[in-house]
């Protein structure tokens, strides 16, 4: 038998550690797993472990993100929204793969799909709360923070469907705030009283909101001015989109906004400032491991209950990327950090402005 070569033997220690860490996680839950348990239970040696993992609350989001992406990776093109152990409420819902008829249908069927999270009758307490995703003593401060401002994002990209269906012109960011509050406000309850309530009635409940009128509009503060230029942008391999999934031309007609973690809320920017046919890409740029596993978690999470519903050119207009501090760098912009708000402005594979500071997606846009 050939010799696994250094990379190999890296990969297949990680995969155990996650594979014990997610046993251990299943069976106590976050608050009372233990690092030496873990190492026990992949054969390796405490150092081994955190030689890959800095920390319990690394090893947790990266179970929690890839049971996410495997769960995303099983759903087909055509929109198998539910699980096979969804509960049996689902059963007498007709599973229907065809293209929402409205956004309250589209919205209705969202929540179903969010909702199959909820822990089963057999599910330890431990066990459910890894089935829900949650969150709960896991984050600090900081983590907490970032968790707002990727909240913020979470909605943009659950509005941007809504606003793809018939029947629901403008903006519907805080239809999709009230919605994504009523989902994890099911989901906070089902972990302390599990089995409360039908999963049913609040997936209708959640559809039923799109009758409401929220007087929703886009009123964003002045911008600063942008720099024009005009600079050829290097080629680039085409990043993950974390949106609507594939890859991401980053030399395509569009704005480049590039945010910190504290600057999230800021991609509806780059969104509403693009004109027809453009496109508008976010970079987030996080610097450690922790805080891009909790970004790729949420969103992945989120477009994995929305792409079976909606069809994928809902998103052609808004990509997201995760970035290391690479990529940003090679488009010119250096020294990130978590309040970084920078933009570019892209025309026929030119740079012709950039921009920093609140509003720089606006600036970079209106400068061409």
């Amino acid at each position: 038998m050939a010799r696994l070569t250094r990379v190999q033997q890296q990969a297949r220690t990680r995969a155990a550690v996650l594979a014990a860490a997610r046993a251990e996680f299943t069976e106590h839950g976050y608050a009372g797993a233990k690092v030496d348990r873990i190492a026990d239970r992949a054969d390796l040696t405490r150092g081994a472990v955190y030689s890959n993992f800095p920390g319990k609350r690394a090893l947790y989001l990266a179970v929690l993100v890839a049971m996410v992406e495997e769960g995303a990776a099983g759903a087909n093109a055509a929109g198998e929204a539910a699980a096979a152990a969804a509960p049996a409420a689902w059963a007498a819902v007709p599973e229907d793969a065809a293209a929402p008829q409205s956004a309250e249908d589209a919205l209705t069927r969202f929540a179903r799909a969010w909702l199959d999270r909820l822990p089963l009758a057999g599910d330890s307490a431990a066990g459910g709360r890894l089935r829900l995703r949650s969150l709960a003593g896991v984050l600090d401060g900081e983590g907490r923070d970032a968790l707002a401002q990727i909240a913020r994002l979470e909605a943009l990209l659950l509005a941007v469907g809504l606003e793809s269906c018939e029947g629901l012109p403008g903006r519907r960011v805080r239809l999709a705030e009230l919605a994504l509050t009523l989902l994890n406000g099911s989901g906070l309850l089902a972990e302390l009283a599990p089995g409360f309530g039908d999963p049913l009635d609040r997936a209708r409940a959640c559809g039923h909101l799109a009758r409401l009128d929220l007087d929703d509009a886009w009123n964003p503060a002045p911008a600063p001015p942008a720099e024009p230029g005009r600079e050829i942008l290097a080629p680039l391999d085409a990043p993950l989109d974390l949106a609507g999934g594939g890859r991401v031309d980053l030399g395509a007609d569009g704005v480049i906004a590039v945010l910190g973690t504290a600057r999230l809320a800021a991609a509806e920017d780059a969104l509403r400032s693009t004109g027809p046919g453009e496109q508008a890409t976010v970079i987030i740029v996080a610097a450690d491991d922790e805080t891009r596993n909790l970004l790729r978690l949420r969103l992945t999470d989120l477009t994995s209950c929305l792409r079976p519903v909606l069809p994928a050119d809902a998103w052609q207009g808004l990509h997201v990327v995760l970035d290391d501090g690479t990529l940003t760098a090679a488009i010119g912009i250096d020294g990130t950090a978590a309040d970084t708000e920078a933009a570019l402005r892209v025309r026929d594979g030119i740079v012709t402005a950039r921009a920093t500071g609140p509003g720089a997606a606006r600036a970079a846009a209106a400068a061409d």
